[in-house]
């Protein structure tokens, strides 16, 4: 499957997989100037281009555990979605869990973009759920907390 990416920056890097069996493809920055993330604060990011996630899928925007685990600097987010039907410019809103500012250099990973099929089932109200052996045991109904 071939997903279309339009350049909306000349500078714009295609996303990328680090290796042939990687999941998630690299997505980077596309910024004129280096940003500054202190500590606690959120930026969005853009990265230059747009896409067209084919019907049936979505494109699911995912942390680098290198920027989360050695820097503190995460999706505000947690994961962000596209949708098959936005065309506009994919922005990264990324926040500094971290301790100390963290700066933000252009054509820099920011993020990884899984593309992965999506249920589109439609919602409908019921008087009755099907009984399962669970029910309506909630958190730390297993024993497991």
């Amino acid at each position: 499957m071939f997903i279309k990416v339009k350049k909306l920056n000349e500078n714009a890097k295609l996303p990328e997989r680090a290796t042939e069996l990687s999941a998630g493809a690299d997505i980077y920055a596309c910024i004129d100037n280096d940003i500054k993330l202190n500590p606690g604060e959120r930026k969005l990011i853009a990265t230059g281009f747009a896409l067209a996630v084919p019907a049936g899928y979505g494109g699911f925007v995912f942390p680098r555990s290198g920027l989360s685990s050695k820097h503190g600097v995460s999706l505000s987010n947690c994961v962000g979605v596209i949708d098959s039907d936005y065309r506009g410019e994919l922005k990264v809103p990324m926040i500094n869990h971290g301790n100390e500012p963290y700066v933000i250099k252009n054509g820099e990973r920011i993020a990884q973009l899984v593309i992965m099929p999506v249920d589109t089932s439609e919602f409908v109200f019921c008087d009755e759920l099907d009984d399962t052996q669970r029910g309506e045991g909630g958190f730390g109904s297993t024993g497991n907390m």
